[in-house]
């Protein structure tokens, strides 16, 4: 077999073992949702296939997840371990190291695609990135829940896709990206986000979150400040009370 039939094997294997490892965590949220199995299979393949089909869209080229029918079977095949697999699901950390895998590789393959197709530095590390993390992205909207590339209770994930695009696109600029540098930016990716599962590393967040109103405040007017008075037990408050005189009676009815 030539060496150009065997790599592109190998890379067509790295592919659908990057596509099954994100499927399984598409699949995974879909159960931890209660979804039927239609919905395990539509997060699974929204996980598994979402970032290839956003970079290739941005590419402009036909998207191989249509051509080709072993891309919808990885995820599929995930879908259905998860969703039948009873005690499978109960443990997340079970798929970290094939997640993290499949983030070091797609920030990688998704880097060298941009730029063989003529896109620039910058251009390429961000397709890269959204190649990585665009099918955990797609699913969690799905799911209807904030993206963990959001939320900064979570484990480094960007950035060792960051990491991994960046490297390539550096290599490219000083002529120095091959097959084994490639590996080892991919393998850097990987470790990172392997260590930030470990040690809990996680994105700094902004002070404003002790107290969102921070530089929105405003001097109240004098309405204002008597109603928010109010509030605060400076004055007393109004009595919510409807008074009502009926036929024959002397004394008002209160009703509240």
């Amino acid at each position: 077999m030539p060496t150009s039939e065997l790599n592109h094997w190998i890379q067509y294997a790295m592919d659908l073992l990057g596509i099954f490892a994100f499927a399984l965590s598409g699949a995974f949220l879909s159960v931890r949702k209660d979804f039927d199995i239609f919905g395990t299979i539509t997060l699974a393949e929204a996980a598994g296939l979402g970032g290839g089909l956003f970079r290739d869209l941005v590419i402009g080229v036909t998207p191989v997840a249509f051509v080709d029918l072993g891309y919808y079977l990885a995820p599929l095949g995930a879908a259905l371990i998860i969703f039948f697999g009873a005690t499978i699901h109960h443990d997340s950390s079970l798929f970290d190291g094939f997640d993290a895998a499949a983030l070091g590789l797609f920030s990688v393959t998704g880097t060298i695609k941009a730029l063989t197709h003529g896109f620039g530095l910058t251009a390429a590390t961000t397709l890269g990135v959204a190649t990585a993390v665009g099918g955990g992205v797609l699913s969690s909207l799905l799911a209807l829940e904030v993206p963990p590339l959001l939320r900064w209770n979570r484990d480094l994930y960007a950035l060792p896709a960051l990491v991994g695009a960046g490297t390539v696109a550096l290599l490219h600029a000083v002529e120095a990206l091959n097959v084994l540098t490639a590996v080892g930016a991919a393998l850097a990716a990987f470790l990172l986000r392997l260590l930030a599962l470990r040690r809990h590393w996680r994105t700094p967040r902004s002070r404003m979150w002790r107290d969102p109103f921070t530089g929105m405040r405003q001097q109240p007017g004098p309405a204002q400040s008597e109603g928010m008075a109010a509030v605060h037990g400076q004055y007393p408050p109004m009595e919510d009370t409807l008074r009502i005189r009926l036929p024959g009676r002397h004394a008002p009815a209160r009703w509240k």
